[in-house]
């Protein structure tokens, strides 16, 4: 099954924002709480809460940075 094109602008910024706000969430959660034994517990909460805002940040900051992208580039 695949997904119209329509929807590639989401489903990116959908896979983006999971990607990046499941890795980051997981470095801050070990640099600020460490590894203990609840730490995949403060991570997936962490991670529950990023999600959301790392979304809509990639909704509105990818259309900016793709025409500052093709300004930079020939």
């Amino acid at each position: 099954m695949k997904i119209s094109k329509r929807y590639s602008t989401v489903l990116f910024a959908l896979l983006m924002s999971l990607l990046m706000a499941f890795i980051m969430s997981g470095v801050l959660t070990a640099i600020f709480a460490g590894f203990s034994h609840e730490f995949i517990t403060h991570w997936m909460h962490a991670f529950s809460a990023a999600w959301p805002v790392a979304f809509l940040a990639v909704m509105i900051v990818a259309p900016i940075v793709r025409k500052l992208v093709a300004r930079l580039t020939e």
